[in-house]
């Protein structure tokens, strides 16, 4: 018992933290005193009922710090109202037990554990000094504790929805990070590794072959455009630039892009695609065109004395089937880069498999399956 009012007093306020001012605070500040006027005008059966109206409409700034500072404003209202109560010997009328309401929901709503603690006190302790002085009755009582639980209940759940709702957005968040750093990663790194190559090649052919070195640096100059215009799509994207909206992504037929005629020396790149490629949802189809680009890169960056990579891509009635396998030497190090993890993040996020490792007929294969399921056809 102990431990667990130790864990109420440290619990921290409501995430995300609540507004300061609200166009409702003003509405109710507005709407309240005339209500509690209008009500003492027409409740003539209840006594003392513009008192009460005079110490509501004293009262309503309280809802003002209801959520900054709840607990001190069900104390100074509940401390008025017993006050009121003791000196007229009777219960407030409806208006004014709503403000009260008001304040025990903003208590639970949005303070902290020493506000939910003392919150807690200020009603049982009300609940209680009422009936043992027997200006309650028992049937009362139980229905007035019954609206107060209702009120802490409300309250609670309400909270508890904000919060899941802040976690989920900052899944979303997280997930969108995880996003964009695969796309970042897939897209400068397959450019600025044929940038590289390139580069090498046109070195080496400098002193001995100026045309070579000349298609080198047109080469370079290519990249180097597409490596700018997909940043640029990306930064769309961030911005929520409409134009990034009306931009389609890549899909699968932009495979047979990376077949494109390299310099000598650079491994020869076949792709063939088999099956109803168009059936594909764009989403599913951007995704698999940034698995096979990532997997031709890292045989161009990794493979040592690779002379052809081999792209095959099926589509049927079980989904899609990618296998990108060059014939090179795998690398020393089978340490996984974030290449990989990427590659197996997105078939994951795609519910399929993924597998990268040496081929059995020699060279290093990139292998995923990813599944029909739930696509639209």
């Amino acid at each position: 018992m102990t431990r667990l009012l130790r864990s109420l007093w440290d619990a921290p306020a409501a995430s995300p933290p609540p507004p300061r001012r609200i166009w409702r605070d003003w509405v109710l500040v507005a709407a309240i005193p005339l209500v509690a006027l209008f009500e003492a005008t027409v409740r003539t059966d209840v006594p003392w009922r513009w008192l009460w109206a005079a110490v509501l409409i004293g009262l309503v700034p309280t809802l003002l710090w209801r959520r900054t500072r709840p607990l001190a404003m069900l104390a100074i209202a509940f401390a008025v109202g017993w006050v009121c109560s003791a000196a007229t010997a009777g219960d407030p009328p409806f208006i004014t037990t709503a403000y009260f309401l008001i304040l025990v929901y903003a208590t639970f709503r949005w303070g902290d554990g020493r506000a939910w603690l003392g919150g807690a006190a200020i009603l049982v302790g009300s609940s209680a000094v009422s009936f043992m002085l027997g200006s309650t009755s028992l049937g009362d009582a139980i229905g007035g504790l019954g609206v107060l639980v209702a009120t802490v209940a409300l309250g609670v759940a309400f909270r508890w929805r904000a919060g899941a709702r802040a976690r989920e957005l900052d899944r979303a968040k997280l997930v969108e990070r995880e996003q964009l750093a695969r796309d970042l990663h897939d897209t400068v790194a397959h450019h600025v590794s044929a940038i590289a190559i390139q580069a090498q090649a046109g070195t080496a052919v400098a002193a001995t072959n100026p045309d070579a070195a000349a298609a080198a640096l047109r080469t370079i100059e290519t990249e180097a455009s597409r490596t700018l215009a997909e940043m640029r799509s990306i930064v769309r994207v961030l911005r929520n630039d409409a134009a990034a909206e009306r931009t389609p992504g890549p899909g699968i037929a932009d495979l047979r892009a990376l077949a494109r005629a390299e310099q000598p020396g650079a491994p020869i790149v076949d792709v063939q695609l088999r099956g109803d490629v168009e059936a594909v949802p764009p989403t599913i189809a951007a995704a698999v065109y940034r698995l096979a680009q990532e997997g031709v890169t890292n045989a161009r960056r990794h493979a040592r004395n690779a002379t052809r990579v081999d792209v095959r891509l099926e589509v049927d009635d079980t989904g899609i089937t990618l296998d990108v396998h060059d014939d090179g030497e795998p690398a020393a190090s089978a340490t996984p880069g974030f290449g990989i993890t990427g590659m197996r993040e997105r078939a994951t996020l795609l519910g399929g498999s993924f597998r990268a490792g040496p081929a059995a007929g020699g060279g290093w294969s990139v292998s995923a399956v990813i599944p029909r399921t739930g696509w639209s056809t």
